[in-house]
């Protein structure tokens, strides 16, 4: 695979989103604004009752953004743009009236790891190790905060996002509350998630569209919230610190 892509395939009423990047997925704008097109589309077909997020590739889940595009920010308004990718498919997310389940297979940076917190049901194989690494390049993980907090809690979240060299193991996720089962291989993890998204199938549509807004609750103001985090990036990733970092790691 070297083409980047989103696409959707419906079996037994389950709707399988898949995203890919070929570096390690990490995600540019337009597969961003695809996916939470994706996303809303499959919240509004009859066609499916239930949603799996999940990547192409049999090792990293999402490296984060585009780090191609970030280089080449040079004002604060395409700073926000830039952002405002994620925060674009977490918000799609949370407004889909069904439930997202989260395939991760491998290691997750960054932007990825808001994508699998603001999965309602997140399974994972023994190798999906996180991390938050934006303090490593001046910045912060502001965008997914609040997805992440959501999951892990103030603690864990802070946790990672200050200790922003380190992968936590998956295990530690699970402890933690965003992993809600971790499997040895990802053949096992791929049965596990099918037979469980097949299963909630059978069960009342309505009843998990109220259910999905019940645990969503709170989470209103966050078209504007993650809005102005994505603004707070923008600003950052300007800064001299960011720009010399940046220069490194090109």
């Amino acid at each position: 695979m070297t083409e980047a892509y989103v696409k959707q395939t419906i079996e037994n009423e389950v709707g399988w989103i898949e995203f890919f990047h070929p570096a390690h997925n990490s995600l540019p704008g337009n597969i961003l604004a695809k996916l939470a097109r994706t996303i809303t589309e499959a919240g509004q077909n009859d066609a499916i009752k239930v949603v799996v997020l999940k990547s192409g590739g049999d090792r990293t889940f999402c490296a984060g953004a585009s780090f191609k595009e970030l280089i080449n920010i040079n004002d604060e308004e395409t700073g926000k743009i830039f952002f405002s990718g994620f925060a674009n498919v977490i918000n799609a997310m949370r407004k889909c009236p069904k439930f997202i389940i989260g395939r991760v297979q491998g290691k997750t940076v960054g932007g990825g790891v808001g994508l699998a917190s603001a999965t309602d049901y997140c399974m994972a194989t023994k190798f999906a190790a996180i991390k938050l690494s934006e303090l490593n390049v001046g910045i912060g993980p502001f965008v997914v905060g609040p997805a992440v907090e959501r999951k892990l809690g103030l603690s864990g979240m802070s946790q990672i996002a200050i200790d922003a060299n380190s992968f936590y193991p998956a295990e530690w996720a699970k402890e933690k509350g965003l992993f809600s089962q971790v499997f040895e291989s990802t053949e096992e993890l791929d049965d596990a998630v099918k037979a469980f998204a097949e299963h909630l199938c059978n069960y009342n549509t309505e009843a998990m569209k109220e259910m999905k807004q019940m645990f969503w609750r709170g989470t209103e103001d966050w078209d504007t919230l993650l809005a102005e985090r994505a603004a707070i990036s923008g600003r950052l990733v300007l800064s001299d610190f960011t720009k010399e970092t940046l220069k490194r790691f090109k």
